[in-house]
């Protein structure tokens, strides 16, 4: 009985670990790149590349085991570091329609 209770316990923690650093990921992807370089972080690429392993790594290895652990640490760094530079930028770091010049019934054109 102790032990089913510890083996759900492993597996909602994993579950949970799989749906943070895919959220990470998908926050990751829909920032622009401009963003993180006006952020002075690393690049796109890098954070895509990181936490895309993490999520796959959470995937295929159990929670205890030493690979998981170094991919939630990245992934915290991501929450608690680079996401609120990000989003501290103009606009939220994210991908807009229009230019940042535009005004409610147009581009700005400065007259």
């Amino acid at each position: 009985m102790l032990m089913q209770g510890f083996a759900g316990l492993m597996w909602l923690l994993s579950m949970a670990l799989i749906v943070f650093s895919g959220f990470a990921l998908i926050d990751a992807a829909t920032r622009r790149e401009d963003a993180y370089r006006a952020a002075d972080k690393q690049t796109k690429p890098f954070w895509l590349i990181i936490l895309g392993l993490a999520f796959v790594v959470n995937l295929i290895f159990p929670i205890l085991s030493l690979l998981p652990i170094i991919g939630l640490i990245a992934i915290i760094v991501y929450m608690v570091d680079v996401r609120p530079a990000l989003r501290g930028l103009p606009g939220g770091g994210r991908r807009t329609r229009g230019s940042s010049s535009d005004g409610p019934y147009g581009p700005y054109n400065g007259r």
